[in-house]
């Protein structure tokens, strides 16, 4: 299904199903050698929490998540929001984790992207370099699993022709094929040659109500990142009626820049190698009651 619908936006594409390769090499460097076991993926909370005005008081914990998804100890990947009551500021999350079990701490392997206050460029951290604790604010698109080695789908996409980026394109592949049923998917990706386009939330919240995607845009920062860049993934074909954000990527790099993955501006000579598992199980945590789709992308 993938293979196919890739080749209508890639000039090529190929997927097969391998042995998941060891992420705690290069370029990945995660706590855990893969993707495999139990996967499932956690939306947690939503942007109704970040606009059109803040609600701070939304924390969570990484270590609770794994509990609440029924598997402690997981390995999380994926994409959310900094605690800015531990770091001071707004800033992208880029969670990987393997939350604490009855064996052992957690190992938390998460980089943060800011706004540097310095030149207003990107500021990349490992967490840990500053950071105890596995919070998360407002927002999070988890896909959590054993971290255990196992079968999963290799995806390569060359030569982007269509007009959709990479993960929207998988997602869309997913929707057309598989209609009203629901089909989730996670892992990691690298963008191996090429440029992306990536936000970065500025470090102060709104203090004017942002109430479109304009306004949205207006406030968010974009820069233009070069690869190599390691992405996280959540993917959901269709809302089954949970409001989710059906797809939400955050990449790293070792070269200091990571944030929020929009799309490639390099589609001819863009390289995308990545490796994915569908999800047994969707968690919806915190729901807002509140609700609408603005600053979805």
């Amino acid at each position: 299904v993938l293979q196919k619908g890739l080749k209508e936006n890639f000039a090529d594409a190929q997927v097969s199903v391998i042995d998941c390769p060891d992420l705690t090499q290069e370029p990945f460097n995660f706590p855990v050698k893969g993707i495999c076991g139990k996967p499932r993926i956690a939306d947690v909370g939503g942007v109704p929490y970040l606009i059109p005005v803040v609600q701070k008081e939304k924390v969570y914990d990484l270590n609770t998540v794994a509990k609440d998804i029924e598997l402690p100890g997981a390995f999380i990947l994926g994409a959310g929001a900094a605690s800015s009551r531990i770091v001071g500021v707004n800033a992208e999350l880029i969670p990987i984790v393997e939350a604490k079990s009855e064996k052992k701490p957690a190992v938390n392997g998460s980089y943060i992207a800011q706004i540097n206050p310095a030149d207003k460029g990107c500021l990349l951290e490992k967490y840990s370099s500053k950071y105890t604790d596995c919070e998360f604010g407002l927002l999070a698109n988890l896909y959590a699993s054993e971290g255990q080695p196992g079968k999963v789908i290799e995806v390569k996409a060359n030569g982007r022709t269509g007009e959709l980026n990479f993960v929207s394109c998988l997602r869309q592949i997913l929707e057309k094929h598989y209609g009203e049923k629901p089909v989730g998917m996670g892992g990691t990706f690298i963008i191996q040659k090429g440029k992306a386009k990536i936000h970065i939330m500025p470090p102060e919240f709104s203090a004017c109500p942002l109430n479109t995607d304009e306004d949205v845009n207006n406030w968010l920062k974009f820069f233009e990142m070069k690869a190599p860049l390691v992405c996280q993934p959540v993917i959901v074909s269709r809302d089954p009626g949970f409001d989710l954000r059906v797809e939400h990527t955050h990449c790293f790099s070792a070269h200091g820049e990571g944030g929020h993955y929009h799309h490639d501006t390099t589609p001819d000579s863009v390289q995308y190698h990545g490796y994915f598992l569908p999800a047994e199980l969707l968690f919806r945590i915190d729901r807002p009651k509140e609700t609408h789709m603005v600053g979805r992308d």
